[in-house]
């Protein structure tokens, strides 16, 4: 009697140990972030708070308090979710007694036990704790706080490893004149918290997934800069020698040397105008060689297709480089570089390799959205294109932000080139203020119908030089 009742008395009293020891680890947490949340101010009233927090001459406000409560809040949860966890199962073994008797549990199953079910959770919420960032105090007293924004808004460690601050080592000023780095994504992110941590989640120097498309998705919703990775991109494995340049530029490229997993088509003959399933909408034809050849070189029934040699001839030998801004394979790019022209091509893989593609024919591609501000600095292009992707369907404003860009990086003298802009006729005298707003010279201005409800609106406009 007396040895049968030895395991089950010795497993009572270890539970029972271990309630008492995790209810008291529960209580020292909270105990603990309620002072710290004392001592950062979250406790006083609205207007101790603005005289805790703030000075006369100094606001912090990028410090998040959702975020850390949410994150102290999490802990706590994992905390007591174990507490009733292990509650539960000692009052299951109560019930169990008997069957427990029998069973003669032995030590390597009571190790097993104590390693899933309390150490681990346990380390889990020990680490989460450990890495909830509270203000940093600076100046005198409790006058100004500093803190990363945003950092308590995620988990995973990457990302937070990323975006703190990366202060110079030894203090030394940098050759930008900062203290630190910091590495930026768009606030957006936010909104997309579980997308962006499955494309951080990943395993140091090991090999990404392949989840460019998942990336994509999160720069057109606006979590763009992306965080930059450590782990290393993935390519074809049967990657092939490009062709030189002499052939590349009208010849359709070799498509092993394209990832294919994320398109419906699986090669490059497949994305032809012809097959219904292709898997992209814009620029219909544009990865039939035959027919980009003929693109602003050869004359047109409509007036507002403007022919290359009649731009260039406007400003002669003064065009060298540019930007096309569009949905293409990089044609206008060809063509002006024959012309010995240097254009750097937008492009996003809108259901086709369309970056690869601009690439292969030995291209540049710039792999930005409209989201996001141009990387070029000040008065540095000579032109800029725009064809097929800023249309009557673009809100006004942003339409706006986006012209004032280009302006910014057209060098006075250079040249934009609006390249078949339709809209509803309804809305035409909207975008032609749009496009006047700048005081830019017309060399062309030319209006064509589309539809019956629809127009065409082709332009070569001037930047002027502006009085500094």
């Amino acid at each position: 009697m007396g040895k049968s009742c030895f395991p089950r008395c010795r497993l009572a009293r270890i539970m029972g140990w271990l309630q008492i020891l995790l209810g008291g680890l529960v209580i020292i947490v909270s105990i603990s972030s309620l002072f710290k949340f004392y001592s950062a101010g979250f406790l006083l009233h609205n207007e101790d708070i603005c005289r805790h927090f703030y000075s006369v001459k100094d606001v912090y406000v990028g410090f998040d308090v959702k975020a850390l409560s949410d994150r102290v809040r999490e802990v706590l949860d994992k905390l007591e979710s174990l507490q009733e966890k292990l509650e539960s199962k000692v009052q299951q073994m109560e019930k169990n007694k008997d069957v427990l008797d029998r069973s003669h549990i032995t030590g390597i199953e009571y190790k097993k036990y104590l390693e899933d079910e309390v150490i681990r959770p346990l380390y889990s919420a020990h680490i989460a704790l450990r890495q909830i960032r509270l203000p940093k105090l600076e100046g005198i007293g409790n006058s100004t706080m500093k803190e990363d924004p945003l950092i308590n808004t995620f988990v995973v460690e990457e990302i937070r490893k990323y975006i703190t601050p990366k202060d110079n080592r030894i203090s030394k000023i940098n050759i930008y004149g900062t203290e630190g780095i910091h590495n930026t994504i768009g606030h957006a992110c936010v909104l997309y918290k579980k997308e962006l941590e499955q494309y951080m989640d990943y395993d140091i120097g090991s090999y990404c997934d392949d989840d460019w498309n998942l990336a994509q998705k999160l720069m057109l919703n606006g979590c763009d800069p992306l965080p930059r990775r450590r782990c290393l991109t993935r390519a074809s494995k049967v990657y092939q020698k490009p062709y030189p340049s002499n052939e590349s530029l009208w010849r359709l490229p070799d498509g092993r040397n394209v990832r294919w997993s994320n398109y419906q088509c699986r090669n490059f003959e497949c994305l032809s105008s012809k097959h219904p399933k292709r898997g992209y909408s814009k620029c219909t034809g544009c990865f039939e060689m035959e027919k980009e050849k003929l693109k602003w070189v050869t004359n047109s029934s409509l007036p507002v297709d403007f022919l290359i040699s009649d731009v260039l001839a406007i400003k002669p030998a003064v065009i060298r480089i540019g930007l096309d801004f569009g949905i293409g394979t990089g044609t206008f790019a060809a063509r002006m570089r024959e012309q010995n022209v240097t254009i750097i091509s937008t492009a996003l893989n809108l259901g086709a390799p369309f970056n690869e593609m601009i690439a292969l024919r030995g291209l540049i591609p710039l792999y930005v959205t409209l989201n996001q501000r141009l990387p070029f600095f000040d008065n540095t292009m000579d032109l800029i294109h725009s064809t097929g992707f800023m249309d009557g369907w673009i809100d006004l404003q942003l339409m706006d932000f986006i012209l004032y860009d280009w302006d910014r990086i057209l060098r006075p003298g250079g040249l934009l080139w609006i390249d078949r802009f339709f809209c509803n006729r309804k809305d035409l005298d909207d975008y032609m203020y749009m496009f006047l707003q700048f005081r830019y010279k017309k060399h062309k201005w030319v209006l064509s119908p589309k539809s019956k409800d629809e127009v065409y609106l082709s332009a070569l406009l001037e930047k002027p030089p502006r009085a500094i």
